[in-house]
């Protein structure tokens, strides 16, 4: 999701992106020692935890943060000794449904601790949220491994039993095969040492990241090209710089607009050099435990492992992705590389190749030169806030409820909270933290926090944290955060179901991407933007400029699908390969294998490519969701964007369903047929030049 995701056990590999709800009420430790010392006889006081809790903490103390790791820890082995401690034969509910309140418990608790880290203000905050979702994911691994519990489970007889417990008991005990479970007492010891390594290594990677500090100094002059906008919010300093992070909305203007080569150059190197080198050291140590413990397992590699309930459940499937992928993109991305280069040859004549550090900077003159299109023009219409308010009403008219202000605590003055309401009930919930603080999560994630409990009244809860700018946006940023909502809203509609182990968490994960990817297209639909985009003179953005982003929206298209291959080898093979010596020229070396223009040599991009833990050997997620969304997006294509019957069909056979269905089937339910790769293909070659 931007971000990682747990599904069951994978917990322990997947532990870092998660957090919970609703407003605040600090506990003390006797508070939570005398409700501790009620066991939890059965599963429908699960949810008595999350009301005595409250929702997540908005400014708490370290040790307030441990108490409350501590609580849940607690709480997490009542319910495992509940469900071991009953003398009664195995059934459905004194077993399987106690198993999925523990489920449910170690990932709300896991979220929150992870949320923590991600968001609060100061590093010892961020620190023990951290160390308690490395504490967390340690308990999972534990249960993961038991075989008490694993052999309870497995005298269940659920023959009887309705499809959706079936789907979830089987994906229980694959789970827990997958972990280790079968091994002998000494190697699943072993299998504990290295999640417990694993979640602490993954604690310090994303600290890593977070909290690089690089930055540059630019004179005022180097800026020419950028948003005046953009220059009058960059303070000058005594010695007449001006200081810049590599904070996305201090990046990437930059990155596009600014006309000076040497200072793209120079910056493309610092920002190409976050966390770096100390997190190469890191990765090589999660590199090694993860092919160690694939190889326990009965593994090939980390990638088997991985990949083995999935959609594309082996690496053949994979690696045919990959080719197919590069058979269709790259005559389009040659397509791409040929405008840009002719472009680039006029504004600098002599130039005989395109330079990473240009790209960005080369695609608003292509579009500017050869479609009529000028992305500053469009940006004026692209405030956050009325961009907020764009998504949420797009929400609304499609999925027929309301957005509406959530009176709840938050960890930050800019944070901004809000219930999904239908006829007259709260369905959902969730945070905004939409720009970017120091020591703050760097790039776009949803943490899915709670996934409710409609027994007990209890509704999902989740939180978009992103790096968006205050001001104007970029329409690339409008794409994101409509992406991104994309994750609450398949949270929300696919968590209501009376198992947590059935809610949306649950479904494939290489599926997880198509439902966000999918409300792309609506921001180059003009009666959606026309609804929002409006500039400071109050004037709604124009027909003919929609209509030029549209005719402009394949050009580099062909460049990005090539660039996410690049990633997505640097992933399979830093998994599927022995581990190098020297991990930034094997990335680099990957990356060039898909890459039209010449990566930087300087570049140790794999320090801070965060979905080397979160997705592991997985990132080709993104590719083979945008072929799934590609499949589904026709059908909206075929009747209309906004036909209230197709968004209907949309929320109740793909969304809602969350975890009970295989993904495959969601999709077939929907478009009536098997998954095709036509879609994709046919939207792709459009950036092709007409013959």
């Amino acid at each position: 999701m931007g971000d990682c995701r747990c599904n069951q056990f994978d917990l322990a590999m997947c532990h870092r992106t998660f957090g919970l709800e609703g407003e605040i009420r600090m506990l003390n430790k006797f508070a939570l020692a005398l409700f501790a010392t009620t066991a939890l006889a059965t599963p429908a006081q699960a949810a008595d935890v999350y009301r005595l809790l409250g929702p997540v903490m908005t400014d708490p103390s370290v040790e307030q943060i441990e108490d409350r790791c501590d609580f849940y820890a607690s709480q997490i082995d009542l319910y495992r000794d509940a469900m071991l401690g009953d003398a009664d034969a195995a059934t459905v509910a004194n077993t399987l449904e106690r198993f999925d309140d523990i489920s449910a418990l170690l990932f709300s608790a896991t979220s929150e601790a992870g949320l923590y880290q991600q968001v609060l203000l100061t590093p010892e905050q961020r620190n023990a949220g951290g160390a308690c979702a490395a504490r967390l994911a340690g308990l999972s691994s534990e249960i993961s491994l038991s075989r008490p519990i694993y052999d309870r489970l497995a005298t269940l007889d659920v023959s009887e039993a309705d499809p959706v417990i079936q789907r979830f008991y089987g994906n229980t005990m694959d789970a827990f095969r997958r972990s280790g479970v079968a091994l002998n007492d000494e190697q699943r010891a072993r299998v504990q040492e290295i999640n417990d390594e694993l979640a602490t290594l993954s604690t310090e990677f994303a600290r890593n990241i977070a909290e690089d500090t690089s930055t540059i100094e630019v004179s005022p002059e180097e800026l020419a090209g950028l948003p005046q906008d953009y220059i009058d919010a960059r303070e000058v300093g005594a010695n007449g710089m001006i200081t810049l992070t590599t904070a996305t909305p201090d990046y990437f203007p930059v990155m596009t607009y600014a006309e000076s080569d040497d200072l793209r150059r120079r910056y493309s190197e610092l920002y190409g050099q976050r966390a770096w080198p100390e997190n190469d050291a890191v990765l090589k140590q999660i590199f090694t435990l993860r092919d160690e413990l694939a190889k326990l397992t009965g593994f090939e590699n980390y990638a088997a492992l991985q990949f083995a309930n999935r959609m594309l459940d082996t690496t053949d499937k994979v690696e045919d992705l990959i080719e197919q992928t590069n058979v269709v993109a790259r005559p389009v991305a040659q397509a791409d590389y040929d405008q840009a280069l002719a472009v680039l040859q006029q504004l600098r004549p002599g130039a005989e190749r395109i330079e990473s550090y240009q790209l960005s900077w080369l695609s608003p003159k292509v579009q500017q030169a050869n479609y009529n299109y000028d992305p500053q023009e469009a940006r004026q219409y692209f405030e956050h806030d009325r961009v907020r308010d764009g998504i949420f009403g797009l929400t609304e008219q499609l999925f027929g409820v309301e957005v509406r202000p959530w009176n709840t605590r938050v960890w930050h003055e800019s944070v901004g909270a809000y219930e999904l309401v239908e006829d007259g009930e709260v369905i959902g919930r969730f945070y905004l933290d939409s720009h970017p603080r120091p020591g703050k999560y760097t790039h776009a994630n949803v943490v899915p926090l709670y996934a409710g409990s409609p027994a007990d009244g209890e509704v999902p809860v989740a939180a978009l944290v992103q790096n968006m700018p205050e001001g104007l946006m970029e329409h690339g940023q409008v794409t994101t955060f409509l992406h991104e909502f994309g994750h609450v809203l398949h949270f929300i509609f696919g968590s209501r179901n009376a198992l947590a182990g059935a809610s949306m968490a649950a479904v494939e994960w290489d599926f997880i991407e198509a439902p966000s990817q999918i409300l792309e297209n609506w921001v180059y639909d003009y009666d959606t933007l026309a609804g929002f985009a409006v500039n400071a003179e109050g004037e709604t953005i124009p027909r003919d400029l929609v209509e030029r982003m549209n005719a402009v929206r394949h050009f580099n298209q062909g460049m990005m699908e090539m660039r996410q291959l690049g990633l997505t080898a640097t992933s399979y093979n830093f998994y599927t390969q022995p581990i190098p010596d020297d991990l930034g020229e094997a990335a680099r070396e990957w990356q060039q294998a898909y890459s039209l223009v010449p990566i930087s040599p300087t570049s140790e991009m794999q320090a801070a490519f965060g979905h080397l833990d979160g997705y592991g050997a997985a990132y080709y997620t993104y590719g083979w969701s945008r072929v799934i969304a590609a499949d589904m997006f026709s059908r909206f294509l075929a009747e209309g964007l906004t036909n209230p019957e197709t968004a209907n069909d949309y929320r109740r056979l793909v969304l809602e369903p969350g975890g009970t269905k295989p993904a495959a089937e969601l999709v077939k339910d929907f478009v009536g047929r098997e998954i095709s790769f036509d879609a994709f293909r046919e939207d792709l070659e459009r950036g092709l030049p007409e013959e």
